[in-house]
């Protein structure tokens, strides 16, 4: 019995090798699928606000528009590596014109950091106030989707 669990466990080490993935190129492009994500369930939670969907709580809109303006404070344009565009990485939405235009690129970026900041102030008093935050960070977001990224 000792020997087929040794054997087991010698047969299934090149796996736990193969499970971590060493590919720069792929792990960029995981890194900004994570901060997208983290970006998307706040905006979610104030677009829902906005809408009506989800009833107004000050604490909760706030909360959200805090992460927005912390998650523009990380240098998301270091993960847009050469070689991770679309086309030529998996699951990469990111269009080639990046890297042509690197230095709009960062200011489309920094223009969501604009929007974002004061948002959680913004935000409070009532959800009449979330709406306006929302279009500000939605036209921040746009105008870079609208160029560098790919339609899925």
């Amino acid at each position: 019995m000792r020997l087929i669990l040794t054997a087991a466990a010698i047969a299934a080490l090149p796996l736990t090798v193969l499970a971590q993935d060493d590919d720069p190129i792929h792990q960029a492009v995981e890194a900004r699928h994570g901060f997208y994500q983290m970006l998307a369930i706040n905006m979610g939670t104030l677009a829902g606000m906005a809408k009506g969907d989800i009833a107004y709580d000050e604490a909760a809109a706030s909360t959200a528009a805090a992460n927005i303006e912390a998650l523009t404070k990380y240098n998301l344009p270091s993960l847009f590596i050469e070689g991770s565009e679309s086309g030529k990485a998996e699951d990469s939405a990111a269009k080639p014109d990046i890297w042509a235009n690197l230095d709009d690129f960062r200011a489309k970026f920094a223009g969501l950091g604009e929007a974002a900041t004061g948002a959680s102030e913004a935000v409070k008093g009532g959800a009449e106030n979330v709406g306006p935050v929302v279009g500000k960070l939605g036209e921040a977001c746009k105008a870079c989707h609208d160029k560098y990224r790919e339609k899925s």
